[in-house]
C-alpha cells in the first residue's frame, strides 16, 4: 500500500517542478537566453502546458482532500513551494553569473529530466493505489497523460540543446 504521506510529498514535488518550469522559461526568456533557433516560442508553449499540468494536479489534490480526510492540500502546497525554491537555487548555481544560451537550454533539459523521473515515480505510486477511491483513478490517468507530455518536453529541450550547440 502506498503511504499517504509519501504520495502527498511526491504530489508536492511535481507541483513545485511545474511551477519552476514556468518560472525558468520566463526568467531565461526575459534575459534573452532563449532567443536562438526560435527556442522561445517553442518553450513558451511548453510553459503554458506546465501551467495546465499545475492546474490539473491542484484540482486532483483538492478532490482527493474532499474524498479522503488523509490528504492535506496545505502540506502538498508547502512541499511544492520548497521544491520550487530548491529549483530556483539550482538554476542560479548551474547558470552562474554570466550564462549563455547553451547553458540555459541545457538547464531546461536537466529540469525536464527531473520532471519525467518524478512523474514516473508518481505514476507507479498512483497505480499502486488502484481504484480505491474515485479520485485515485483520475490521478493515475492524469499523471499518465502528463508524463507523456513531459517526455515530449524533454525531447524538445534535448533537440534544442543540440541545435544550439552546433550553431555556436
Amino acid at each position: 500500500m502506498v503511504d499517504t504521506e509519501k504520495l502527498q510529498e511526491k504530489l508536492g514535488e511535481v507541483l513545485g517542478l511545474e511551477m519552476s518550469a514556468q518560472k525558468a522559461v520566463e526568467k531565461l526568456g526575459s534575459k534573452g537566453l532563449l532567443d536562438e533557433n526560435g527556442m522561445l516560442s517553442k518553450l513558451e508553449k511548453m510553459q503554458s502546458q506546465a501551467g495546465n499540468h499545475q492546474s490539473k494536479l491542484e484540482e486532483i489534490v483538492h478532490n482527493l482532500a474532499n474524498e479522503s480526510g488523509g490528504f492535506d492540500p496545505m502540506k502538498i502546497q508547502q512541499v511544492a513551494q520548497e521544491t520550487a525554491q530548491k529549483c530556483s537555487t539550482m538554476m542560479q548555481t548551474y547558470m552562474g553569473p554570466d550564462p549563455d544560451s547553451s547553458e540555459a537550454i541545457e538547464f531546461l533539459c536537466l529540469a525536464e529530466g527531473g520532471e519525467v523521473t518524478h512523474y514516473e515515480v508518481l505514476a507507479a505510486m498512483s497505480k499502486k493505489l488502484g481504484g480505491k477511491m474515485k479520485n485515485t483513478r483520475k490521478l493515475s490517468t492524469t499523471v499518465d497523460s502528463i508524463l507523456r507530455e513531459e517526455k515530449r518536453h524533454l525531447a524538445l529541450c534535448t533537440r534544442l540543446a543540440k541545435q544550439t550547440a552546433i550553431s555556436e
